[in-house]
């Protein structure tokens, strides 16, 4: 299976999050399982890609030419896709994957994180879509998505489309099993939007 990994670039973060990168790279590599990700060598990227080779695994690092051109590439993994832009590098990404995990991170993973979902909720695909969060981080976004829903503006498929997991293990647990249809009914399609 490729598991794509959306995750943290910044350099400002505390060493925890690096470190849960690299268990879920390692974890990744023992089960089998290929890793796609933002292929770039800084923080968290750089952290589960390493860890992932290191434990035996097959790395897909997707980039656009503009990180190329800074020098933040990992020239080390087994396939190095660079595109022209980030809207390519998404599509790449998503194309090359059978899952979705998204640990903590900034604006960048966000995007990712709504495209895919949003895709996921509307039934453009149907492939596991699990957050792991082991501090929270992410509780604030949980709760608006909650009051979206309560005010009408998400569909009530938003719940079914992600799993919100706080350990490695639970998160794999839920990227590997089979997903369930989410597709939204004629109604919902009326009423709300993603």
């Amino acid at each position: 299976m490729n598991v794509c990994v959306f995750c943290a670039s910044s350099l400002k973060i505390d060493r925890k999050y690096l470190d849960l990168a690299a268990d879920v790279g390692t974890e990744l590599a023992k089960r089998g399982h290929t890793l796609v990700s933002g292929g770039a060598t800084v923080s968290c990227m750089g952290a589960v890609g390493a860890a992932a080779r290191a434990a035996g695994g097959h790395t897909v690092g997707v980039i656009p030419q503009v990180l190329v051109d800074i020098e933040v590439a990992d020239h080390d993994s087994d396939e190095l896709i660079v595109t022209a832009g980030m809207r390519e590098r998404k599509g790449v990404m998503d194309a090359r994957s059978d899952a979705f995990l998204v640990l903590p991170g900034g604006i960048g993973t966000l995007e990712e994180l709504f495209e895919i979902w949003t895709a996921r909720v509307i039934g453009i695909h149907d492939r596991p879509l699990v957050i792991l969060d082991p501090w929270g981080l992410y509780d604030p976004l949980r709760r608006l998505i909650e009051d979206l829903y309560d005010a009408g503006f998400t569909r009530a498929n938003v719940f079914d489309a992600i799993a919100w997991t706080t350990t490695v293990d639970d998160a794999m647990a839920h990227v590997e099993a089979t997903p369930k249809p989410v597709r939204p009914s004629v109604a919902e399609l009326g009423e709300a939007t993603p």
